[in-house]
């Protein structure tokens, strides 16, 4: 294929997921109190206080957002009883994301049960959510904490095809069955891309930031990342570990497909695996009660 055959195949398939996720946009939009937090965060005139009134306006949000805080997720000394002080010791920057967090999930439960299960859709999202978190700590990576964001939306590209897709879902788990292939293989068979350039269309139509863009995308080869590279590289290395918990096994075999490259960028080795899995149990639940957007229904662990 000439290079000029391929830049139109390429502008053809980015038309057609840009049209894709602005029909799920235009159904489904975030939350009033997530944009306007977005806002406000943004604002160097807003106060933490200015952002607590907003937040407490939507009980759910702040009941979730308090328990959150005083959970281990953050193991803070001392209770917190205000949303003002929770934003206080969190910080703007975060408590945008642990709102966008909060919101997020209960976005597409107009999903049709048989094309994703949902409880563990997101046990498998919220899982990888914290262990990117932790894996960012570790690197010493700024603002670690929104790489918990970035890998809990790692895969929402799903949820769009799913919603907007069902009889092309539904194909795409047939082809995967009878080939025994990868997700994002079989969704590049059936349809010409898959959820990752999905969900990173998505988060650039909802102004995430471009390195949640850039994680979504390049989760599977993040070598191929033109920038933050390393974040991409945490999100793919944080999904690894959560398919090893989720298989409940200790053999470490999974890991040997992780490039070296990925290693030497996340100062992370083999050998920090199963501390990292053991701090992921402790924040698991306490997480996942946050995320979903209903009382979590179910008390399965990943691991």
């Amino acid at each position: 294929m000439s290079a000029a055959a391929n830049k139109n195949t390429q502008d053809n398939i980015q038309d057609s997921v840009q049209e894709l996720v602005q029909g799920v946009v235009g159904l489904i939009s975030l939350p009033d109190v997530c944009v306007r937090v977005k806002e406000m965060v943004d604002n160097p005139e807003c106060s933490a206080a200015d952002i607590g009134k907003v937040v407490i306006k939507d009980a759910a949000l702040t009941a979730r957002l308090l328990r959150i805080v005083n959970s281990a997720f953050y193991q803070f000394p001392a209770r917190i009883e205000t949303v003002s002080r929770a934003i206080t010791i969190v910080g703007n920057r975060e408590l945008k994301d642990l709102v966008f967090a909060a919101t997020v999930a209960g976005i597409f439960e107009k999903v049709s049960s048989d094309l994703i299960e949902i409880e563990t859709f997101w046990r498998h999202a919220v899982y990888c959510g914290i262990v990117s978190r932790i894996i960012a700590r570790k690197s010493r990576v700024l603002h670690s904490e929104r790489l918990f964001v970035a890998g809990l939306m790692h895969d929402i590209g799903q949820m769009v095809i799913a919603f907007k897709l069902p009889d092309q879902c539904r194909e795409i788990q047939r082809y995967r069955k009878e080939h025994d292939v990868e997700l994002h293989a079989a969704e590049n068979h059936v349809l010409g891309f898959d959820h990752s350039l999905v969900g990173a269309e998505l988060m650039k139509a909802w102004s995430l930031p471009q390195s949640h863009q850039l994680a979504a995308l390049h989760h599977h080869s993040p070598e191929k990342a033109p920038d933050f590279v390393l974040e991409a590289s945490i999100v793919y290395l944080a999904n690894i570990i959560t398919e090893l918990a989720e298989a409940g096994t200790d053999d470490v075999e999974i890991l040997r497909k992780v490039p070296d490259a990925v290693w030497r960028m996340t100062k992370v080795s083999i050998e920090d695996i199963e501390d990292i899995l053991v701090e992921a149990r402790d924040q698991f639940i306490d997480a996942l009660t946050l995320i979903r957007s209903r009382e979590s229904k179910s008390s399965h662990h990943v691991a």
